[in-house]
């Protein structure tokens, strides 16, 4: 079963008292102050939007129950319980524009969803198996879906038919996906050990790069740039030149599986996730783009795999900050600059 839950800040999710969910992706909406965090555990998985972060994400934490608080100290508590969005697991979320976000399922659905309301505008269903990543274009009109069925499929967002593009050729799970700035490209990444270049409006494959042991994570194109960042199993964060598809750049090796990245809206900065268990690895690294194109800071303090990892947007009195989340049930959000942690939510 899925449920969307919308909670207040620094709350505890544990709708049967002792599950432990993991948050494996989050995505900032519009509002700097709101984080949208999808996790999963067993059967159950949730959408979780964390309310006013920057305000009150380092008061005293609560746990809560999808009836209410447990009674621990702290504030927090669940503000509203939403209709389930997915018949499964959901596996991916991703902010399409104020209140709207879409989401991929263990269902092998894309779901359109009104995170405010609760309310599912539109369902795509052609993937054949678990849809792996979700994003869309900047004008937002345009969503993809990627899926362990090796295809990548194109949808109007207000559409009601199928698919309007397919992207096959991929020999493995596709689990990495970036479109262009103009929309007029899309680059994916597969545990097949290769990166593609599609045009969008005709589905072609215009190049096709192979690397060895290139388990491909997560794809994230830089603003305004031709380059695109991609995280791997084999604990590399490589720059693709997106023009020819050739590594531009391959940044100082990890200690473990780099599992997400992002790019700041300035192009300036990447940030990456690393696996890990216990407090080894587990970290969030920040690397300059644009001078050195060499390890800034790191940010430590999860205890297991941090699975994602994203630049918030910047208010007028916001300090630069980096919001991460792990499989040891947290959301963290961190100065970008000093790697100080600014607060924990708990999960």
């Amino acid at each position: 079963m899925d449920q969307i839950f919308i909670l207040e800040p620094c709350c505890c999710l544990d709708p049967l008292g002792g599950w432990d969910p993991k948050c494996n992706s989050q995505e900032w909406l519009s509002n700097p102050c709101k984080l949208l965090s999808q996790s999963s555990g067993g059967q159950w998985s949730k959408f979780v939007l964390i309310s006013d972060l920057k305000t009150h994400c380092c008061c005293p934490s609560a746990a809560c129950r999808a009836d209410g608080p447990t009674g621990r100290p702290g504030r927090g508590g669940v503000v509203e319980l939403h209709s389930p969005a997915h018949s499964d697991a959901v596996t991916c979320v991703a902010a399409v524009r104020p209140e709207l976000c879409v989401s991929g399922g263990k269902d092998k659905s894309v779901a359109v969803c009104n995170w405010r309301s609760g309310a599912v505008l539109g369902r795509f269903v052609s993937h054949e198996h678990e849809v792996t990543k979700v994003t869309c274009t900047q004008d937002s009109n345009r969503v993809f879906s990627a899926s362990r069925d090796r295809t990548v499929m194109m949808w109007e967002l207000h559409g009601t038919s199928g698919p309007t593009q397919r992207f096959p050729g991929h020999e493995l799970v596709v689990t990495g996906l970036a479109v262009s700035p103009d929309a007029s490209r899309l680059c994916t990444g597969s545990r097949d050990n290769t990166v593609r270049k599609w045009d969008v409006e005709t589905g072609e494959c215009l190049c096709r790069a192979a690397l060895s042991r290139n388990l491909v994570t997560h794809l994230c194109w830089v603003p305004g740039e031709p380059y695109v960042i991609q995280t791997s199993e084999d604990k590399t964060i490589r720059m693709w030149d997106s023009r020819e598809l050739q590594v531009a750049h391959t940044f100082p090796g990890k200690q473990h599986i780099q599992t997400s990245c992002d790019v700041s809206q300035d192009g300036r900065y990447c940030v990456s996730s690393s696996s890990g268990f216990a407090g080894e690895g587990c970290e969030a690294t920040l690397w300059d783009l644009r001078q050195t194109r060499s390890r800034v800071c790191e940010y430590r303090g999860h205890l297991q795999t941090t699975a994602s990892c994203v630049f918030l947007p910047r208010g007028p009195a916001l300090t630069p900050s980096i919001a991460t989340s792990s499989y040891d049930s947290k959301v963290k959000v961190w100065d970008r600059d000093t790697a100080g942690r600014q607060g924990t939510v708990l999960g």
